[in-house]
């Protein structure tokens, strides 16, 4: 499960977004589907390629990993966290990224 989870807002949009952090168990249980639903188009197109391909393996790599990737999408879109249900810092440094904080 999830072990924190982030809110983003879009600055200039100002759409809101919730982003878990750490094991993906919707990605382990429905492959792509949950990257479908977030919008993440790139991603669910890459998973379900993959996911076809290697008789759903991947899913299982990817719940590993697909959190961190859509963090980092929502980051390089330009959103900011405006909420963490854990301190930020010890966050963005178990991600080893850098989360930009909406201004209060």
């Amino acid at each position: 499960m999830a072990y924190a989870t982030l809110n983003f807002e879009h600055p200039i949009t100002g759409a809101l977004k919730t982003a878990p952090v750490g094991f993906s168990w919707t990605t382990l249980l429905f492959g792509f589907i949950p990257a479908l639903l977030r919008g993440h188009w790139v991603w669910a197109v890459f998973m379900a390629v993959l996911a076809f391909s290697t008789f759903g393996f991947s899913s299982f790599v990817f719940s590993f990993i697909y959190n961190k990737f859509y963090i980092k999408y929502l980051t390089g879109a330009g959103y900011k966290v405006t909420y963490s249900s854990q301190d930020p810092k010890f966050i963005a440094s178990k991600l080893k990224l850098s989360l930009p904080m909406a201004q209060k």
